[in-house]
């Protein structure tokens, strides 16, 4: 089966799980433009932070009411995708370059769940973890990190510059402790499994309830 059918079949089984009067937090990437046909259709009255300003537009477009993050204390559940997730539910995120706001609405809400189609079940994370980095003093935050490459891309809508941590993952609780020590960074594409409560990954044409096996 390919991927865009099984990302569908994630997102529409995640858009189950929202229900009326509901604050939703709305990840980024391919996998939640799926999402976002699939809530709307519902019919709801529920509203919404983006974590992106595709995502709003595209959900703005849709009917759904997207309110400004600054306002928002909590949210019911937040749904997004992942670029890679563990066995024991580590995830990089960020391939969208949208990490750091993700993470935040991660953060935020009492319910994180994450969608993907059986392609980003991986044994082993592994580089690259994206990365977004203060301008101010970037030069001396890129001689501390060592293995990092620049993305040829505009800034994130926060005004970071987007990077790629390309050196060896190893343990991730210690590259994630590190990372976030590093002067400069403002935030990493490594997410921890106490931030997870559920994993929804498309497999043909089925959604199936991932197991934390670690």
């Amino acid at each position: 089966m390919d991927a865009e059918t099984e990302k569908r079949v994630a997102a529409e089984a995640a858009a189950l799980l929202v229900e009326d009067g509901m604050r939703v937090g709305l990840g980024t990437g391919s996998t939640v433009a799926h999402l976002l046909p699939a809530l709307a259709a519902r019919g709801l009255g529920i509203r919404c932070v983006a974590t992106s300003v595709q995502t709003e537009e595209a959900a703005r477009a849709l009917g759904l009411e997207v309110d400004d993050a600054a306002t928002v204390d909590r949210l019911d559940i937040a749904i997004d995708g992942a670029d890679q997730i563990a066995p024991d539910w580590w995830l990089v995120k960020g391939g969208g370059a949208a990490h750091t706001r993700e993470k935040v609405v991660a953060a935020t809400t009492d319910r994180f769940v994450v969608i993907a189609d059986s392609s980003k079940v991986v044994e082993r994370l592994r580089a690259p973890v994206p990365l977004e980095l203060m301008e101010y003093g970037l030069s001396s935050t890129l001689r501390r990190l060592h293995d990092v490459e620049l993305r040829d891309v505009p800034r994130s809508p926060d005004g970071g510059v987007i990077a790629d941590y390309t050196g060896a993952i190893g343990g991730p609780e210690a590259l994630d402790a590190w990372l976030g020590s590093v002067p400069g960074v403002v935030a990493h594409g490594l997410f921890a499994p106490s931030m997870v409560s559920e994993v929804i990954i498309g497999r043909d044409e089925s959604a199936e309830r991932l197991a934390r096996l670690i």
